[in-house]
């Protein structure tokens, strides 16, 4: 058991030092999104499984906050209305889910962010492509080179790894790094260090 624990450490530790690599795109990541929400733009989030999770940890953090008091931000997750979700699903398919969603509220100036930790879910290309054909920016959480979704993204952050685990907690670690950035925005101060 030791050793198992040891070689996902190991993993953990080696694509940590690898997404250092992006550290310029997290912080132009954390700048659009502040620019989006000063201009009075709404962040709509989504994912599957594990990148919903991730999708709502976002939104959280924009709504309530990070590590300040301040404003509540305009951020909604997609995923969390069931309504919505089994309607549409129910209706059309499973692939509009998060489209259907983008189409009737994404407009130019929002930013549309998007997590998949392999860039290959049919709903979330879909959604990503609806987003910029609404003029919203679109920002994508991804791993590897991205997939399909990155043809649709106009900003990436795409974990050097394969593994799912990683990613989705490197995609922590950089929501973590925005939502401080986003933060000291709101609360008129400079990010921590």
């Amino acid at each position: 058991m030791s050793d198992w624990l040891e070689t996902q450490l190991g993993e953990h530790v080696a694509v940590a030092e690898a997404t250092a690599t992006l550290s310029g795109e997290i912080r132009a990541a954390g700048a659009l999104v502040c620019e989006r929400l000063a201009g009075g733009g709404t962040v709509y989030t989504f994912g599957n499984g594990g990148s919903a999770a991730d999708a709502q940890h976002l939104t959280g953090e924009l709504v309530g906050h990070y590590d300040r008091d301040r404003r509540p931000l305009p951020a909604v997750t997609l995923s969390t209305d069931a309504s919505a979700m089994t309607c549409i699903a129910n209706d059309y398919s499973y692939q509009d889910v998060f489209r259907r969603q983008v189409e009737a509220l994404a407009r130019p100036g929002d930013v549309v962010v998007a997590f998949t930790t392999s860039g290959r879910s049919p709903n979330v290309v879909a959604a990503l492509a609806a987003a910029q054909a609404r003029g919203a920016t679109t920002l994508l959480f991804s791993g590897g080179d991205g997939g399909p979704a990155a043809n649709h993204a106009d900003r990436t952050l795409l974990v050097p790894s394969k593994s799912t685990q990683r990613i989705q907690e490197m995609h922590t670690l950089m929501l973590h790094v925005i939502s401080e950035m986003v933060d000291a925005w709101a609360a008129g101060e400079e990010p921590a260090a």
